[in-house]
């Protein structure tokens, strides 16, 4: 099925890279991704670098204006300030950026971050008019046992609560499926796109089928650039939020196959 949506390939740095490092990468790798951009106006890429080394690509990036690349954080806190010693605030985030990565499994695992807290950084994030990447998806035992539906479904009704009919449709979400997670067991696109195209009918059923077609659902999981081609052409998933491969060289050809093999 044909789509207008703009597909994004973000590049999810994770705790890689200090200001010098994260500004030299920068630096390679920005104007080969603006010639891809350019040439590919259905397609957008957002580089995530750790808050630490967020002003130092953003820096590179004002050098380079018309590259089209754009600047996400990882996280961010909800509150406007305050007394939260080593959070980010949405307005400090927005400074820099357009985009924050929400709810990833890793600050869901290691840090304990709930729906309902997902929920009240998306609603900050949107408040404040950042694009916030949503992230979902279940563990191995859950996918052993059968679960990837019930655990995706109830992450949505609670990750993604008390939208309005405008915020609905502004929203990002990455699948990512925990157990292909750095583990280079990726999900096949068959699978993966079985997956996505439940969370578009799923979100249809709470926010309305125009909104479902008009958001971008992106997947994530030990995608490089051998097997980013088979997701790409599946017609409900909208691009890749990359992680080890999004410090490598290698993420440039990740974007330039998703926009050559993007689906029409």
């Amino acid at each position: 099925m044909a789509t207008s949506r703009t597909a994004i390939i973000a590049g999810n740095w994770k705790m890689n890279m200090g200001p010098q490092q994260a500004s030299s990468f920068a630096r390679e790798i920005i104007p080969a991704l603006g010639r891809v951009i350019q040439h590919n106006p259905s397609i957008m890429s957002i580089l995530c670098p750790p808050s630490i080394s967020l002003a130092s690509v953003h820096e590179v990036l004002e050098a380079m204006p018309t590259s089209g690349v754009e600047l996400g954080a990882q996280n961010m806190y909800y509150e406007d300030k305050g007394a939260f010693t080593g959070e980010i605030a949405p307005g400090m985030v927005k400074e820099l950026c357009t985009t924050v990565i929400l709810g990833h499994s890793e600050r869901r695992m290691y840090f304990c971050e709930s729906d309902e807290l997902v929920n009240k950084k998306t609603l900050a994030a949107l408040a404040y008019g950042l694009r916030p990447i949503v992230c979902l998806g279940e563990n191995s035992e859950q996918y052993d046992s059968g679960e990837t539906q019930s655990v995706i479904k109830a992450q949505i009704q609670q990750s993604l609560a008390g939208l309005s009919d405008e915020q609905a449709s502004q929203i990002v979400i990455a699948y990512e499926p925990i157990w292909a997670i750095g583990t280079g067991k990726a999900a096949t696109a068959v699978g993966a796109g079985h997956v996505i195209h439940f969370i578009r009918h799923t979100y249809a059923s709470i926010y309305g089928e125009s909104a479902a077609q008009a958001i971008r659902i992106l997947y994530g999981g030990s995608v490089t650039s051998a097997n980013i081609g088979e997701f790409m052409v599946h017609p409900d998933i909208d691009g890749g939020l990359i992680g080890g491969a999004s410090i490598k060289d290698d993420f440039v050809e990740i974007v330039r196959i998703s926009a050559e093999t993007r689906h029409p």
